[in-house]
Parts: C-alpha cells; sequence; structure tokens
C-alpha cells in the first residue's frame, strides 16, 4: 500500500506509514499557521515520527518556530526568484539518528569528485530514447514493479501512470530492439517553473551504460525547449549510480533529507541536486 496523497486547503500533503512521515509537498502561504497546526495533529494521532515541508523561504522563520530545522535548499525554485527550503522536524530521536553517516558521506564526495568528469558516451545504434506515450504504460508498469520492491508513488499501477502523464508528469524511456529497458519521468510544476527530475529505473540486465544520464539529458532538453529555470532531484543517498548521474550533468548538491523516503523496503535518506537552466 503507497501513501495517501491529498489536498489541504490549497496545499497538498502526503503522509502514510510506508515512510512514517508527513511530506507537505505544496504550501500555500495563505494557510500557513493552520497547516502547521493540522500536521501537528494529523502526526499525533497517526504516530508518525517525521513532518518534511517544501516552502518558499520566506517561511523559513516561522517552521522553524515551531521546531523545524533547515536539511536542504534549492535556490531559483520558483519563478527562478526565490530560494525552496526543505525542513524537517523529527518527533522521534530515533529517527534523526543516521547508522550510515560515514558511508552515504563517502558516496556524496565521490559524487562531487566526478563533477569534473562531464563525458556522457554514446548510445549505441540499438537502442533509442523518446519520450512516453499511453501506449507504452504497461511496459513503464512492469519496470518499475522489476526495479523497485516498493516505492513512495504508485508507479506501478498503470491508472496513476495515465493520470499523472495526462496531468504534469511527462515519462521518458529508453528501447532497446523496441523494448523498455529504462525509464525516467519530469514532475512539472508549470506554476513556478521548476521540474523534478525523478523516478530513474534501469532494467539489471542493461546497467552501467549511462542509461540514466541520457534519460536525463533528454529531460533537459525538453524542459529548457519549455521554459522552465530550475530542476531538482531528489536521490537515495545510498546510491553510488544517481548521485554521480546528476554529478556529473553538472547539478549541484543542495543538501540531505536524514531517513526521509520509504524505497524498496526501508526508510532511506535522500541527496537533493539541483540545476539551474
Amino acid at each position: 500500500m503507497t501513501d495517501i496523497i491529498e489536498g489541504y486547503g490549497h496545499s497538498l500533503l502526503q503522509h502514510g506509514k510506508n515512510s512514517n512521515r508527513i511530506y507537505l509537498m505544496k504550501c500555500d502561504v495563505s494557510e500557513v499557521n493552520q497547516l502547521i497546526s493540522h500536521m501537528n495533529q494529523l502526526a499525533l494521532d497517526k504516530n508518525y515520527s517525521k513532518i518534511v515541508v517544501k516552502i518558499p523561504d520566506s517561511l523559513d522563520l516561522i517552521f522553524k518556530a515551531d521546531g523545524y530545522q533547515e536539511e536542504a535548499a534549492i535556490p531559483s525554485f520558483y519563478c527562478g526568484k526565490e530560494t525552496c527550503k526543505l525542513l524537517g522536524k523529527y518527533l522521534c530521536p530515533k529517527r534523526k539518528s543516521l547508522t550510515n553517516d560515514m558511508e552515504l558521506k563517502e558516496i556524496l564526495y565521490d559524487a562531487i569528485e566526478k563533477q569534473t568528469n562531464t563525458i556522457t558516451k554514446t548510445l549505441p545504434g540499438e537502442f533509442k530514447i523518446r519520450q512516453l506515450l499511453e501506449s507504452d504504460i504497461p511496459e513503464l508498469a512492469q519496470i518499475y514493479s522489476t526495479v523497485f520492491k516498493s516505492y513512495p508513488f504508485p508507479i506501478f499501477k498503470a491508472d496513476y501512470l495515465l493520470e499523472t502523464m495526462s496531468e504534469h508528469v511527462l515519462y521518458f524511456g529508453v528501447f532497446h530492439h523496441n523494448h523498455l529497458v529504462a525509464a525516467s519521468s519530469s514532475e512539472t510544476d508549470p506554476d513556478n517553473l521548476n521540474s523534478e527530475m525523478t523516478d530513474f529505473a534501469v532494467l539489471p540486465a542493461y546497467r552501467g551504460q549511462q542509461l540514466a544520464l541520457h534519460l536525463l539529458h533528454e529531460m533537459e532538453k525538453t524542459m529548457i525547449y519549455a521554459g522552465y529555470h530550475l530542476l531538482y532531484t531528489i536521490a537515495r543517498a545510498s546510491s553510488h549510480g544517481m548521485n554521480t548521474t546528476f554529478a556529473r550533468a553538472n547539478y549541484r548538491y543542495g543538501g540531505t533529507l536524514n531517513n526521509n523516503t520509504q524505497i524498496s523496503g526501508s526508510i532511506e535518506s535522500m541527496n537533493i541536486w539541483y540545476k539551474e537552466i
């Protein structure tokens, strides 16, 4: 079962026992005080151990006064003008404690060192890359089901993929002899001209060929053409491949969300990477 996504006024929340947290995905400035009270009560009722919020910098002090602390920041997030802050509030001491801190730092430092290596291998001729269509959804759902044991959003379900594809998410894929072997998505926010580059999945037999990097470059071209200003990702801090992919594509490290998201059966820390275009 995936976590719940629901509106509160004009804001948008995700919460549930999978990640055992509340995630404020979109915050309406006019209802911030009611929203903070609502999330506190919801966390108490559901016994969640973390609340994480994605907010404009102008609301930073209001949330910090309620016990939040900054974990990451993304400049130019709102229409290229205002910084986005990602703040965490820990409701259980164990949730804040990292058991693999040194390992995650080594992965991060290794990725940052590779930012000077921006060479991308040429995609072999038998591979084709393009934006996905409704007819590709069955294969797309199968890839996500194969790669991830669990995920914070219901990307295994064809109806969810169809709904998001028809609204604000652009899906992309790499095909090998007409079979989909890798996929990703660009979750667009046209009101603020930013997009999250996410949902990367490569079938095990096709890893090590920079397919995720090729997908990222293809999505970037589409977003630049559409007039977007800021691209970002929330990547698993434990993933050598994804952190290196974004570093090599000249994304900048924006911070780490500790013990934040349940993926493939465990709650993981997530690194923020961003790129102004």
